[in-house]
């Protein structure tokens, strides 16, 4: 659900060369996870499916760690998706489009006059993210009541208090806020709660019965809790799920979001005409769903982040295809996981990642410590040690764990993160997704 000057996951695949095999390479599947578990890399669950049949199902990891005993996460265990929720908020919005209850050039005024520019804003606008509304989970504040429940009339005042960062329908910049409010009309229009829409709409209709509202996780219930890893797996505190709503807050599987999509895209969940409105794509974003390519393959579908829980779900109309990943805790990059899924059907060579590092006694460390900042860069990075060893930390964001590879390289697997340091000159070679920043360490 949040999104930030990425340090996370880009969705963006290219492949040189896409062609069906006709046998699945299950086996390297399989020996992708079996690494990942045996290098604690990852703790995910996936599946793959065709024509709403399954090809492929795997989980790794655990649902649950503590001192008590861990419990092994299986293909049933449950996971917060995060903003995977605007896709099922998009599809009942287009039920009541479809059903003649509400159109989308109607203005937020008929339903939040409180909202700044509401008279201006459409219902579209909020579903493709070009509402101008701020996002409220990019304000600093956000952060410190998570785990505290709201009602709606709060999540409504916190939303109408925020300054506009645009004109409607100037621009497209993602915001939570959008979906928060579109959740709230869904109850407004049907009468019944979001959770009550969510099971008789979509879940119930397509027999999900792993896809509900989440609320505080219930280890009875096969859910799981989300994990970081900082020299352990460590915990993360839950996000109310009263806060994220229709931008949010649902619980499903992959394999349950295979079915939803796959059968959004049969036209068992919306007319075809608001389908074709769902993928119409305006600065990179539809509405509820964006556009992915995979070598001349285009998929449509959306991700999602929310505490430590990752999450993906994408379908290729082409080839019937829906392709899903759940994650309670990961190092290795959810989005090399989507690769290697895909090439896997699409008779490309599967990447085996080779894990490897170095041990460095702690005093070994020290001259890498410091607040270091690049003139090409947004954001200061923030070199520290601790028990484990290093981390890194970028202004406003998390800190991460630097795991180090030969002399002087340290990476992060989760984001795609090279440090290449250079001691001498107080400076490091920061490397995600193709880009090269040097940094420079600040005078003490």
């Amino acid at each position: 659900m949040k999104t930030k000057f990425t340090l996370l996951i880009t969705i963006l695949i290219f492949v040189s060369f896409c062609s069906f095999a006709q046998t699945f390479n299950k086996a390297a599947l399989d020996s992708l996870f079996s690494i990942l578990a045996q290098n604690d890399k990852g703790m995910v669950s996936v599946a793959i499916s065709k024509n709403d049949q399954m090809l492929y199902q795997k989980a790794i990891g655990f649902a649950s760690i503590s001192e008590k005993g861990n419990i092994p996460a299986t293909i049933q265990t449950r996971y917060r998706i995060g903003s995977i929720t605007k896709t099922f908020t998009a599809t009942m919005i287009f039920q009541l489009v479809d059903e003649g209850k509400l159109t989308l050039s109607e203005t937020l005024k008929t339903y939040f006059p409180g909202v700044k520019n509401s008279e201006k804003i459409t219902i579209g606008n909020l579903l493709n993210h070009r509402s101008g509304i701020h996002n409220f989970t990019a304000d600093p504040a956000y952060m410190q009541s998570v785990t505290s429940p709201k009602t709606s009339a709060e999540m409504v005042d916190i939303i109408s208090k925020t300054t506009p960062d645009f004109e409607p329908g100037t621009k497209t910049e993602y915001s939570n806020s959008n979906y928060v409010l579109l959740g709230f009309i869904i109850e407004k229009l049907t009468g019944k709660t979001y959770a009550q829409n969510l099971d008789q709409r979509i879940a119930a209709r397509l027999k999900l019965k792993d896809t509900y509202y989440g609320g505080k996780t219930d280890l009875k219930k096969n859910e799981s809790f989300s994990y970081k890893l900082l020299g352990k797996w460590i915990q993360q505190p839950e996000t109310d799920t009263s806060i994220p709503g229709g931008a949010g807050a649902i619980i499903s599987t992959p394999s349950d979001l295979n079915q939803f999509i796959t059968a959004l895209f049969s036209g068992k969940l919306v007319k075809s005409g608001s389908l074709e409105q769902m993928k119409s794509i305006t600065d990179g974003m539809g509405m509820g769903l964006f556009k992915i390519p995979f070598g001349q393959k285009t998929g449509y579908g959306h991700n999602g982040i929310i505490d430590g829980f990752v999450a993906n779900m994408f379908y290729f109309p082409e080839d019937n295809l829906a392709v899903s990943i759940c994650s309670n805790g990961v190092i290795y990059p959810v989005n090399d996981i989507l690769v290697a899924l895909l090439s896997a059907y699409y008779d490309v060579p599967v990447k085996i990642p080779s894990f490897k590092s170095i041990a460095l006694k702690p005093e070994d460390l020290d001259k890498y410590v410091g607040v270091y900042s690049s003139a090409a860069f947004p954001l200061k990075i923030t070199i520290a040690k601790n028990d484990s060893g290093l981390t890194g930390q970028a202004t406003g964001q998390g800190a991460f764990p630097l795991t180090p590879t030969e002399p002087d390289v340290f990476v992060f697997d989760q984001a795609g993160i090279t440090m290449e340091f250079r001691p001498s000159k107080n400076e490091f070679t920061f490397k995600q997704g193709g880009g090269n920043f040097v940094f420079i360490k600040s005078a003490p």
